[in-house]
């Protein structure tokens, strides 16, 4: 649905995307992850044709954005940062004056209006000016002026910057049932977002791709140690002398009192299945485990080392 390449945006001397390449395939939830100045909403606004980039090409849908612009904009719904929204509007006539810019039929605008009115659960304020609703409900509208025009994909710049608790999981819930009829590409800085809501993740870091793939295939991807942590009620020296088989382990062995021995375990074989290991290790042996908990990587940690570091693009294939 989505081909961005060699994209690069300059301001004056300064990158704020750079050589960028990367494809949306249609029917899934993109999520476009990164923090703050990684280039996420630069790179939205020339994928939506807002914004003119200074060398690189954009496909939507086969049109190119810069010079197909007209073909290419009827396929996008965009949801920006700042939702345009008028203020001294109600949602109902604001929805009107956009159906209207983004020339839906006459025939066919009530019909439409109504259907994104419905989608986003603003019906009991479509009559309320805008500037009198709440946060939440203002996202909302700003998520069905981008349902107007029923395009393919939907484009949406941190939705949830400012929303209370039961305001995110809203919209969150809204985003998944969106993704079941269009493309979604959600920007986000918020980790937890991203692996919640989106299908496919794409990380950014100073203007360039640093990692793409499913978040299970990145923790999967990126993870070169396993670690255990378990409780056994047994002594050190008993319990050195189990584990004196356990090959390509670090291990720790730290006595808690009253019998009890807490046990570190590393591994730098990512998808080795310790937990089982010592599991049947200590049934052998006859002595309780009071508590195991493993530990991997998480997408955070692999967020916050690709986007400190150098970047090196890893792409995880399907």
């Amino acid at each position: 649905m989505i081909e961005v390449s060699h994209l690069t945006k300059l301001y004056g001397n300064h990158p704020a995307v750079t050589d960028l390449s990367f494809k949306i395939e249609k029917g899934r939830i993109y999520g476009f992850l990164g923090p703050n100045g990684a280039g996420k909403s630069s790179t939205l606004n020339m994928i939506t044709g807002c914004l003119a980039a200074t060398s690189g090409e954009i496909k939507i849908g086969g049109y190119d954005i810069f010079e197909e612009a007209e073909q290419a904009k009827k396929l996008i719904g965009y949801l920006p940062e700042q939702p345009p929204l008028y203020l001294d509007r109600t949602p109902k006539e604001y929805l009107e004056f956009v159906a209207e810019a983004k020339k839906v039929p006459k025939s066919e605008r009530r019909k439409q209006i109504a259907k994104v009115i419905e989608r986003t659960q603003i019906a009991d304020v479509s009559d309320r000016l805008i500037k009198n609703l709440s946060k939440g409900y203002k996202q909302r509208v700003g998520i069905a002026q981008a349902l107007v025009g029923e395009p393919d994909i939907i484009i949406l710049d941190e939705p949830t910057v400012g929303l209370d608790p039961k305001q995110i999981v809203e919209i969150r819930s809204l985003i998944r049932d969106l993704g079941r009829e269009h493309t979604v590409l959600l920007s986000s800085h918020i980790l937890s977002e991203v692996q919640s809501v989106c299908n496919n993740v794409l990380i950014l870091a100073k203007g360039s791709l640093v990692a793409s793939g499913t978040p299970e295939d990145l923790e999967n991807l990126f993870t070169e140690k396993s670690s255990v942590e378990l409780f056994v009620e047994a002594g050190k020296t008993e319990i050195q002398k189990i584990l004196n088989g356990l090959e390509k382990c670090e291990i720790k062995i730290e006595p808690q009192g009253g019998e009890v021995c807490r046990i570190c375990i590393e591994t730098t074989e990512g998808d080795r299945n310790l937990c089982r290991e010592l599991f049947f290790l200590f049934a052998d042996a006859k002595l309780p485990i009071v508590q195991m908990n493993r530990s991997r990587r998480s997408l955070e940690d692999i967020f916050i080392e690709l986007t400190s570091e150098d970047e090196t693009v890893e792409e995880v294939k399907e």
